[in-house]
């Protein structure tokens, strides 16, 4: 089933991916029903473990909480020293996607087919300054790169443009490939990464500190069409 959600995710790029990261975890439900109303089709999921980046946030349950009231793919950013740890219980909470950070392991070849047996969706991640060629082993085995344009678990950080230098370069080479952005994402941002030829573009602040998610939803896929941008073989 998480295979077919990956379907749908590459079906609905580009798109906007609401992190939940910042949502009201009091109305988990309402918050769904609102992202959903404002056009989202996938939702973000940041899981930061307090050793790998210095902030905590949630695990399975929240994640388990979310699938009971949504058919929305799942795309879980796994900000965490121990993957596989973790991996088989994001599988069996609801989790779709599960991307992994290529500087919180040795081996992210393996990591990635270990992964992919679970029956779901791979990412690999990587953070502003680790260069490319850190992921190039495994890029066969994943089927999106997270670009991150910040340092993960950072706050406050000012959008790093060496993130559309990476995204050009990976679309250049790897036309098939999912590629996604987080980091400092909003209308100003968005559309330079669409250009670049980013599919999936991870937004926090811009949507849930609005007001409004259906304008910022609006806005922010304004931004995304009127860019352009380079897009994978086969998409039209």
């Amino acid at each position: 089933m998480a295979r077919i959600a990956l379907d749908v995710i590459r079906d609905a790029a580009p798109a906007v991916l609401p992190s939940l990261l910042l949502c009201d975890f009091g109305d988990l439900k309402g918050e769904v029903a609102r992202l959903a109303e404002a056009g989202a089709r996938v939702l973000h999921l940041d899981v930061m473990d307090g050793h790998f980046v210095p902030n905590l946030t949630y695990g399975m349950p929240i994640v388990e909480g979310l699938r009971r009231h949504t058919d929305m793919p799942l795309d879980v950013h796994l900000m965490i020293s121990d993957p596989l740890a973790y991996a088989g219980p994001m599988v069996d909470a609801g989790a779709d996607l599960l991307t992994f950070h290529v500087e919180s392991v040795r081996n992210p070849s393996e990591i990635a087919a270990q992964i992919k047996q679970l029956g779901v969706g791979v990412g690999v991640a990587l953070n502003p300054d680790t260069p490319l060629g850190s992921i190039s082993e495994c890029l066969p085995l994943v089927d999106m790169v997270l670009v991150m344009s910040v340092e993960a678990g950072f706050g406050g950080q000012k959008f790093n443009p060496v993130a559309l230098e990476k995204l050009t370069t990976l679309r250049q080479q790897y036309p098939d490939l999912l590629l996604q952005i987080d980091g400092g994402i909003d209308a100003s941002t968005i559309g330079p990464a669409r250009a670049a030829g980013c599919d999936l573009f991870v937004v926090g602040s811009a949507i849930f500190r609005s007001g409004d998610y259906g304008q910022s939803m609006t806005d922010l896929t304004g931004a995304i069409n009127a860019a352009g941008g380079k897009e994978r073989m086969g998409q039209s």
